[in-house]
């Protein structure tokens, strides 16, 4: 709970994802679109990207392979289709490995990357704690969530009331994610999403905005 609370100081709501762009494009602009755009990223992006990604790494750190981490973690950055998504993984993991250096929980000198992804600090942390890899991922999955619904609660006229009945809708789907990533080989891995590339890429342009990507 500690490390998937939107209290953890690493800066996330800082980030939405191309989805402030997409509301400034018009195709996120109530509750029935947003939940639409939720439900693509996540079957199109998350079950396809960071799920199955955030399995291997967890694993790639209970076993010490260190080829394999450094693999993956480069598989990630080679993924993220704009600039400001790829600087959102980053300076989240940046973030994420300074809490964990003051908290006394880094892994050994060496060991990390040398530009170490949040999903890969993530793993870590997971691990490390003695979180069973299907819980990592539902938590990654429900931070996802808690993220995009702030910032769609800050940037368009969506009540608490309608983004607790999207949280109902979309808990069983997060769920299934989960079991989906477990079920893909490393050659069906890679996230399908170009309209999310195509706001983030807008988003860096945009005249107006709340947040960094």
């Amino acid at each position: 709970m500690q490390l998937v609370s939107p209290a953890l100081p690493i800066g996330a709501f800082a980030w939405s994802q191309g989805l402030e762009s997409a509301f400034e494009l018009g195709w996120v602009k109530d509750e029935a679109t947003l939940g639409a755009w939720l439900d693509g990223v996540l079957e199109d992006g998350l079950t396809r990207c960071e799920l199955p990604l955030l399995e291997r790494l967890w694993q790639a750190w209970e076993s010490g392979d260190r080829e394999a981490l450094a693999a993956w973690n480069d598989w990630l950055l080679a993924n993220r289709e704009t600039h400001e998504l790829a600087e959102e993984d980053l300076r989240l993991g940046q973030s994420l490995a300074r809490l964990l250096g003051d908290l006394e929980l880094l892994p050994e000198d060496g060991w990390l990357p040398p530009t170490p992804t949040y999903v890969t600090l993530f793993a870590w942390a997971a691990q490390r704690r003695g979180i069973a890899l299907a819980d990592a991922q539902l938590g990654f999955a429900w931070a996802w969530l808690e993220n995009q619904l702030a910032a769609a609660c800050k940037a368009l006229p969506l009540g608490q009331t309608a983004a607790q009945r999207l949280v109902e809708r979309l808990r069983p789907v997060l769920a299934a994610a989960v079991t989906r990533a477990a079920e893909l080989d490393d050659d069906a891995l890679g996230p399908a999403l170009p309209g999310l590339a195509l706001a983030s890429a807008l988003h860096e342009t945009q005249y107006s905005r709340l947040f960094r990507s």
